[in-house]
């Protein structure tokens, strides 16, 4: 059995080899030629095997094949379902040492490792093909990477891309589809932990409120909240579907469902393990731009026309696309190319942790070395370690 295996046979309740095996997303039986040299604990809030087919956030691929890699140096206890962090939780534990590494929201991981909010500034980037791009660039070594590495300990490998919306409750299920951006306007919608996410949200009148996402499911069902800013895979993924009527895709800021390692467990591998490391980062990189893109279509329903079949069609969440024209007037209200005023202080204050480097303007910009409608699936993979 795989290290991924035996990690499931420790999380408590009956368990026979078919269930282990489905949890670890392999029926394959793993012989490995060497001896574990590290075993690392992989705290991935509250993700399994089978969410991970519907948000292909690539945390197990990542891990059988790290494992697969290093045939067998590296083994991996992968421990999803909530059971030893959440989204809040998995950045602390792994800055503390609990975990070695973790998966979760930047948004929500920027509670404890602040620097996340990098990635948040509105409007940023046009589209999902944009993020793949800055994530592949050998840019984001020094604008993204090395200043969460130096400032909070944490060594970001790979993450999936969607832009995030307005997720709207039940009280919108008789409600025309929304096509108007005014129509969000003083609706009460919940918010993660990034503090540039509040700002966006201030700026759009989305009266944002901080909820656990635990908690975010009662929230909508209930009414206590309009909607959710989050995007449309994480609906799917946590099953959400039932309580949400509408997905609002209004593209204001990053949703990145990320991995990171921390930078002490990395530095004390040796120089091979560390390059089997990077390159399975990649290659989950790799996998997860393409997979993504087809779950979204396929599994998720966030598509004009819709398939039929898919969770947002049995639950009849009606994806909402907004005009160019929407998207364009939310871009001036809210971002720091138009509205500079409310992300000066964050803007000063995350320049400084990346010592100097304007980062808005140079994300910006990388992002913009892509055609604003390329599909997401052609941007060309690199790896973002190496020069060019």
């Amino acid at each position: 059995m795989s290290s991924t295996l035996m990690a499931a046979a420790t999380m408590g309740g009956a368990a026979t080899l078919p269930s282990l095996a489905n949890a670890a997303e392999s029926t394959y039986q793993k012989r490995f030629k060497k001896p574990a040299k590290h075993t690392l604990k992989f705290g991935a809030a509250g993700f399994n095997a089978r969410n991970l087919l519907i948000e292909r956030a690539g945390a197990l691929f990542f891990a059988q094949d790290l494992e697969e890699r290093t045939d067998g140096e590296i083994r991996i206890e992968f421990i999803g379902d909530n059971q030893i962090c959440g989204q809040l939780s998995c950045v602390k534990k792994t800055q503390q040492g609990i975990v070695d590494i973790y998966a979760a929201s930047t948004q929500n991981s920027a509670g404890g490792a602040p620097y996340l909010n990098v990635l948040d500034y509105a409007y940023m980037f046009p589209g999902r093909a944009s993020q793949y791009h800055f994530l592949y660039s050998p840019e984001s070594q020094k604008i993204l990477r090395d200043p969460l590495e130096k400032r909070h300990g944490l060594k970001f490998l790979f993450s999936h891309c969607e832009l995030r919306g307005i997720q709207l409750g039940q009280k919108w299920a008789d409600k025309p589809t929304v096509n108007k951006l005014e129509t969000l306007f003083g609706t009460k919608n919940r918010v993660t932990g990034t503090q540039l996410g509040r700002i966006a949200m201030q700026q759009l009148n989305l009266n944002p409120v901080p909820v656990a996402w635990e908690e975010t499911l009662d929230g909508l069902k209930q009414g206590l909240i309009d909607g959710a800013e989050t995007w449309a895979s994480a609906v799917a993924y946590a099953n959400m579907s039932p309580v949400v009527s509408q997905s609002v895709d209004l593209k204001f800021f990053c949703g990145t469902e990320h991995t990171s390692m921390s930078s002490k467990v990395f530095d004390s591998l040796s120089p091979e393990l560390q390059e089997a490391v990077l390159e399975s980062a990649y290659t989950a990189q790799v996998h997860v731009q393409a997979a993504n893109e087809a779950a979204l279509v396929k599994t998720v329903g966030f598509s004009d026309p819709q398939l039929p079949g898919t969770l947002f069609d049995q639950h009849n969440v009606r994806p909402a696309f907004l005009p160019d024209s929407e998207i364009r007037m939310a871009e001036e209200m809210c971002s720091p190319e138009f509205n500079p005023e409310p992300w000066a202080e964050w803007r000063e204050r995350l320049n400084k942790w990346a010592g100097g480097i304007d980062t808005y303007s140079e994300i910006h910009r990388i992002a913009r070395e892509v055609p604003a409608d390329m599909l997401p699936e052609n941007v060309e993979p690199r790896r973002w370690w190496k020069e060019a």
